[in-house]
């Protein structure tokens, strides 16, 4: 007996496993901030520092949940566009084939707990999980896509991401260096 339901809440668990392991990377390095400059010490006197470093864990957990929750929204509904665009499904036995590839991200998720303290470490995980995931899914649908349509497919997905990407760092950069513009120098 199989339950079609048993892996839905393994994207909500993977989600909260990464922004755990992203949140306590972001703690320690806050608190080591806040102590070299001098803060902390200041911030004690008020709060104790274990409330300090919890409530900086959870706005770090909160700040990272939100992010991914979008980052899945948006990969949810760009496999969804590229399904309407190159197949014939209209059942939706398309979107149902590629359920299991959630495994993928809970054993990243899982394994970036290991590696709370190398950021790279943790994005290198969430970066091949993701590639996975789209290996996987193209694994699972070929078959039922022509050719062209299978292209078209992996080429929607690596435009939009693509596309996606390089507007974030244009704009992370414009940002930055109006910043560096503005300081009075």
């Amino acid at each position: 007996m199989t339950n079609r339901y048993l892996t839905g809440h393994l994207p909500l668990i993977s989600i909260l496993l990464f922004s755990l392991a992203l949140s306590l990377f972001g703690q320690s390095f806050a608190i080591g901030w806040l102590e070299e400059n001098g803060v902390l010490a200041s911030m004690t006197e008020l709060i104790r520092e274990n409330e300090i470093r919890l409530g900086v864990t959870i706005l770090f957990l909160l700040a990272f949940f939100m992010l991914f929750s979008a980052l899945k929204l948006i990969a949810d509904t760009v496999f969804s566009l590229s399904l309407l665009f190159f197949s014939k499904d209209e059942e939706g036995a398309l979107w149902q084939k590629v359920q299991g590839g959630a495994w993928i991200f809970l054993g990243a998720s899982i394994l970036s707990l290991a590696a709370v303290k190398m950021i790279f470490a943790i994005l290198l995980l969430f970066v091949a999980a993701a590639f996975s995931y789209l290996l996987f899914a193209i694994y699972r649908i070929a078959d039922s896509l022509t050719i062209p349509g299978l292209i078209g497919f992996v080429c929607f997905q690596l435009l939009f991401w693509a596309a996606f990407l390089v507007t974030i760092i244009y704009f992370a950069i414009r940002l930055y260096n109006s910043f560096v513009a503005s300081l009075p120098l």
